[in-house]
Formats: C-alpha cells, sequence, structure tokens
C-alpha cells in the first residue's frame, strides 16, 4: 500500500502509468476520482475485477439510455458513462495500490471495455433504424465498430510500447504474441476452460496490435535479446523525445476523445454521425500516425541493431 501521509498529488501520480502517457482528463478529472474510488474500494476489500464489472454495468446501462429518443434519458447515459469510465480508472489504481494486479484482470478489463462499445453501437444502430434509417446503417455501424477496434488496438499498443521501452518492463503491459501462445498451449479447455477463454481473447487481441504495428514488435524482441536485463539510458530518452509528440495525437483515439464526440451528438439529435466519424476522421488519423509511428520504429531498430553504445546527444 501506499503511504497515506504523503500529499494526496503524490500518491495519485505514484498510480499514473506514465505521466506523459496519461490524457488532459485521466490527469485532471478520472485519476483523481478513480483514486478516491480505489481508496473506498481497498477499505471494503474489494477486487480490482469486481470494479471492472462494476464499471460494465455502468457502461451497458449507459449504452441502452442512448437508444431513446429522449434528451433526460440520453444525459441520464452520459452521467452513467462518465461513471463507468472513472471506475475503468479505478480499478487499475487499485490494482497498483494493493498489488493485486494480474493478466487475468487486465484481460477482463480490456474484454469489458470491447463488451461497453458493442453495446453502445448496437443501441444506437437500432436507434437509428427505429428514426427510419436505411438497413445500410447495420453495415455502416458495423463497419465503424471495426474501425474503433483497430484504433484503439493501435492507440493501446503504442502505450504500451512507451511504457515498455522509457518507464521500464515492469511498469508495461507489452506481451509477445510467441509467449502467449505457448502459455496457451499449456492450459486445457476441460480443465481450465475461463482461463484458456481469457487467454485465447487475449492472444487473439495482441496478434491484431503485432499486426498493426510490426516495427514495433521487431524492436521489443531486438530489444530483449541485446539489452536483456535493463534498457539503456540512451534508448530510453531516444525513444521518450520521438515518441512524446504524437501522444496527443493518440489521444484523439482514445476513450475520452470519444466520449465527448459521442455526447455532442446525443445532445444535436444526430448519433448517425458518430459512425461516419469513426469511419473517416478517426481512420485518416490512424493511417497517419501508424506510418509516422513505423518510420519511427525502423529508425530506433536501425540505432539499436547497428550501434548499440551510440555518442550522447548533442
Amino acid at each position: 500500500m501506499l503511504e497515506q501521509s504523503a500529499p494526496i498529488s503524490s500518491l495519485v501520480q505514484a498510480t499514473y502509468k506514465a505521466r506523459e502517457a496519461e490524457g488532459i482528463l485521466d490527469r485532471y478529472f478520472y485519476r483523481k476520482i478513480g483514486f478516491r474510488l480505489a481508496q473506498f474500494f481497498a477499505k471494503l476489500g474489494m477486487t480490482p475485477v469486481a470494479v471492472t464489472l462494476l464499471g460494465g454495468l455502468f457502461g451497458i446501462t449507459a449504452g441502452h439510455f442512448y437508444f431513446y429518443r429522449d434528451l433526460r434519458l440520453n444525459i441520464a447515459g452520459m452521467i452513467l458513462h462518465v461513471c463507468a469510465n472513472a471506475l475503468d480508472n479505478a480499478d487499475g489504481q487499485l490494482a497498483r495500490i494493493t498489488g493485486r494486479g494480474s493478466r487475468a484482470g487486465r484481460i477482463i478489463d480490456s474484454l469489458v471495455d470491447h463488451i461497453i462499445f458493442v453495446n453502445i453501437y448496437v443501441h444506437l444502430t437500432l436507434r437509428c433504424l427505429m428514426e427510419g434509417a436505411s438497413p445500410a446503417v447495420c453495415l455502416l455501424a458495423l463497419a465503424a465498430g471495426i474501425s474503433h477496434a483497430l484504433q484503439g488496438a493501435a492507440a493501446d499498443y503504442y502505450r504500451n510500447g512507451f511504457l515498455y521501452f522509457v518507464t521500464g518492463r515492469s511498469r508495461a503491459q507489452l506481451d509477445s504474441s510467441v509467449s502467449l501462445r505457448e502459455d496457451y498451449k499449456k492450459l486445457d479447455w476441460r480443465r481450465q476452460p475461463w482461463q484458456k477463454f481469457l487467454l485465447a481473447t487475449y492472444l487473439n487481441f495482441t496478434l491484431q496490435q503485432e499486426m498493426l504495428a510490426p516495427k514495433l514488435n521487431e524492436l521489443r524482441v531486438a530489444a530483449d535479446r541485446l539489452f536483456p536485463d535493463e534498457i539503456p539510458d540512451w534508448l530510453k530518452t531516444r525513444y521518450r523525445d520521438r515518441a512524446r509528440p504524437m501522444f496527443k495525437w493518440w489521444g484523439f483515439l482514445m476513450t475520452n476523445t470519444r466520449m465527448i464526440i459521442l455526447f455532442l451528438l446525443l445532445l444535436a439529435g444526430q448519433p448517425i454521425w458518430y459512425f461516419w466519424i469513426e469511419l473517416t476522421v478517426f481512420n485518416v488519423l490512424l493511417i497517419w500516425l501508424v506510418v509516422r509511428q513505423s518510420n519511427m520504429f525502423e529508425s530506433l531498430l536501425e540505432t539499436v541493431t547497428t550501434h548499440r553504445h551510440p555518442a550522447p546527444i548533442g
């Protein structure tokens, strides 16, 4: 547990994965609320997974309220959605301050996040159909949902790449599909069905991320081979300096931006435009960021493999 005599701001920051990887809303709103919630749940003896599931209940209920063309219900849904996001922050903070984090917990957290947004997409689609939209809106929503999944996977992978190379391997969640597949083979469907299902889900998610960012995976493999004990300071510095300017752009593909856009469109009574923004603006941004990041990783990979001990920068 963290020492309670420390200043509250220091305690909250200790639950960050990395300050650079936190969005503005996360730093000044969700992390502060999440920390208080984490302290409360710790006193109750709740596990991080229990908090995750509670957040999922809030998020699923919010999605149902988005179905109705009633601004009061929509606003109630927005409040519940914000609560779900606060709980999504709290579960990770609870895991860090109690030392009860686990890979299974991270997988369940990711699975619940996906269920919440699938539920939202389904209810928005049904709302559009009830309002007289063409059945083609189902294809639009499906394409937007797939785009959403890819955007979220890429943003999460790049953020974990930053944590891995800059803040230390222990703070990151950058698993390899190779090691995950070995763990998966060790489990038996008959004796460990739940664990095998969770790992199958996580393996599939990791494979998608590695396909979206093959150069990051190559860089991680090379770094693990050349620097098995610790990432050298010169590589940490180079990675941080190259990656940090892009975080503000990756932030647009994360949950907070999506929620703000969704809330504005619900207030305007035009939720169908949420699908179009996913397909156009966010996909263009994703492609641009993937190209930039790929160039960055290729440059770092060349440096790592040919200059293990380069001269100091500047």
